[in-house]
Parts: structure tokens; C-alpha cells; sequence
């Protein structure tokens, strides 16, 4: 303390505070740890730009030939010179949303269901029923959606087409829908059965990620909406919905790039047609994977090569979509902790 010239008190002058770094040293287990994950991570993303590079350099001879018609032409020529996405795109992203569309709200239920409604018995089974489904494979569900699925919704699918045809998503060329008996060929093998088969096989996994959402919903919030009168529902609609909507968008992304990709089940349904095909109950549709399946044992060099651009702008399109979900789940409020 000084005597200023006033004859007050005052403090002595200090010098500017410099923050002092703090260092701990991690350790050998902790600097093999984070190698070991930072080499994990970096393998992955090394894998995945070389499927990707690969994918480009087979592709590369029709890509430069086509051009931009590749996106546009539905016609599948590659040896004649006319080839392109445009047909098969059109019915890969019909037969993904036809998936999204069954699978969204069956999982949704569930995960709602086994989350908040079953007893601790009782979740336990179904969540490795669940479990068990996801691991079914594909070639599974084509059998059971071609020998079973497939006759049973052929009505559903002349209903819906009778009274919603004047959606043009919904009409059917061909169809006489005040002809009792006419033929049921101008239904089968659609877009809609083959969307059907892939959304069962979607469900589970979109269930298992909006359960595990659900399942994280912050108890503080829950105890306060009973506190405030709620019921279960009541509850369930505002507070586990609203915490897990991140988990929902991102779970039914995830699922679209799955659905995008399906291969076995859907080959074994649709006929595939070179036609833009917009109509989702008629007969004729096609998908770039079942495309690839059925052409690759056929296929010149140029012919493979074309397969080859079909399979990275598959590769693409998965990827946009993985990518999207993963940074929609990233910025959601899901799995943050509660402060009640």
C-alpha cells in the first residue's frame, strides 16, 4: 500500500495476470488409447475415399464418353452407345421412400412401445426380437415378399388404385378399376411391393436407434411432466418426442441410405424396365443395384465400366444421405443430459 498524493491509500500496482498452462501428462495406456482411435478413424476414412476411388477409375471410360446424358438418358445401351441413371435413379429413390414411408411409422411404434409401455421382462425380448430381425438376411425377405407378400397386397394395391388413381403417383395404365376381373398382372412386381419388403427389412434398424433415443429421454423432465399432471402419453408427446426428434431424422435417414442400396429382396421382385416409371403400384420398375446385379455377369468392358458409373453414383447418393443423418443426430439435443 502507498500514500497517494491526496494522502489516500492505494493499491500498489500489479502486473498483467498471465494465465499459467496446465499440462498432465496422459500416460502410456491414454497416448496408446487415442493412437489407437485416431489410427481407427483415419482407416475408415481411408477405406471409404478408396471404394470411392476405385468406383471413379472403373468408371471413368463411360463417364467421359456419356457426359452429362448419363444423368439423363433411361435407356441402358452401354455397347450402342445410349446408356444413363436416369430410369433406374427414378425407381431407386421411389422404392426408398415407399420403405421410409412403412418402415417410419411401424418403428416408431415400437421403439414408443418397448421404451415406455413394456415391462422390464418384456422389453427384454423384444429388443433382441428386434435385434434378431435386423440380422435376417436379404435374400429372406425377396422370398417372402415374392411368394407371400406379394399376393396378399394385390388387393390393397387395386383399392388403392381406384379410388387415389387421380393422384398420378397412384394410377395405373391399363387398369380397369369397374372390371372385377381383371387381370392382377398389372399389379404385381411394382414399386410398392418391392418398397414394402425393403421397409420391413429397414424397421428394425430404424427401431433399434429410436429406441435407444427414446430410452435416453432426461428422467428430471419425465418426473417433472407427471409432477405437472401429464399422463403417459402426455409425457411421451412432450418431453421423450421432442428429445428424441434429432434420433428419429437421423435413424430414418439411416435407413433411406440402407433402402437405397438393397440389392437380393428387390431383384427378386420388380421386372425391370429402362422407363422413368412414376406410377408406384403398376407393374415395371427398376433400381441401379438391382441393374448392376443383373447385368454385371453380361457385361463387355465398357459395359462394366458403365456398371461401374451406376455403382459410384450409388455410392454418392448413400453417402450424401449417411452424411446428412449423421450431422442432423449430431446437432440434436438427443442424448444431452438434463439439468432437473
Amino acid at each position: 500500500m502507498t500514500r497517494d498524493t491526496s494522502g489516500d491509500w492505494a493499491d500498489e500496482p500489479r502486473a498483467a495476470a498471465v494465465p499459467r498452462r496446465l499440462y498432465a501428462d496422459p500416460g502410456l495406456p491414454d497416448r496408446v488409447f487415442r493412437a489407437v482411435a485416431r489410427s481407427g478413424g483415419g482407416l475408415v476414412l481411408a477405406v471409404m475415399l478408396l471404394v470411392g476411388g476405385f468406383l471413379l477409375y472403373r468408371a471413368w471410360l463411360a463417364l467421359d464418353k456419356a457426359g452429362w446424358s448419363f444423368l439423363t438418358t433411361a435407356e441402358w445401351a452401354p455397347d450402342a452407345g445410349r446408356f444413363g441413371i436416369a430410369a433406374v435413379l427414378v425407381g431407386t429413390v421411389l422404392i426408398a421412400a415407399v420403405a421410409v414411408c412403412v418402415a417410419v411409422p411401424l418403428a416408431t411404434g415400437a421403439a414408443l412401445y418397448i421404451s415406455e409401455y413394456a415391462s422390464p421382462r418384456l422389453r427384454r425380448t423384444l429388443i433382441s426380437v428386434v435385434d434378431l430381425m435386423a440380422a435376417v438376411p436379404s435374400v429372406v425377405y425377396g422370398l417372402w415378399g415374392a411368394f407371400f407378400l406379394q399376393d396378399k397386397v394385390l388387393p390393397t394395391a387395386r383399392w388403392i388404385a381406384t379410388y387415389f388413381g387421380w393422384i398420378p403417383v397412384f394410377g395405373v395404365e391399363g387398369a380397369d378399376p369397374d372390371d372385377p376381373l381383371a387381370p392382377a398382372s398389372v399389379y404385381t412386381s411394382s414399386t410398392f411391393i418391392a418398397g414394402m419388403v425393403v421397409g420391413m427389412m429397414i424397421a428394425p434398424i430404424v427401431c433399434s436407434i429410436m429406441r435407444e433415443v427414446f430410452s435416453q429421454a432426461p428422467v428430471g423432465e419425465r418426473e417433472g411432466a407427471y409432477a405437472l399432471g401429464a399422463t403417459r402419453w402426455g409425457m411421451i408427446r412432450s418431453v421423450v418426442l421432442p428429445f428424441g426428434r434429432g434420433g428419429m431424422i437421423g435413424g430414418t435417414m439411416l435407413g433411406l441410405g440402407r433402402a437405397l442400396g438393397e440389392t437380393i429382396a428387390v431383384f427378386m421382385i420388380i421386372s425391370l424396365t429402362f422407363d422413368i416409371q412414376w406410377h408406384v403400384l403398376q407393374s415395371g420398375t427398376s433400381s441401379v443395384s438391382s441393374l448392376i446385379a443383373l447385368r454385371y455377369g453380361e457385361a463387355s468392358r465398357f459395359g462394366m465400366s458403365a456398371l461401374m458409373a451406376a455403382g459410384f453414383a450409388l455410392f454418392l447418393m448413400t453417402l450424401i444421405v449417411n452424411f446428412a443423418a449423421s450431422s442432423i443426430v449430431a446437432r440434436s439435443r438427443s442424448g444431452a443430459s438434463s439439468d432437473a
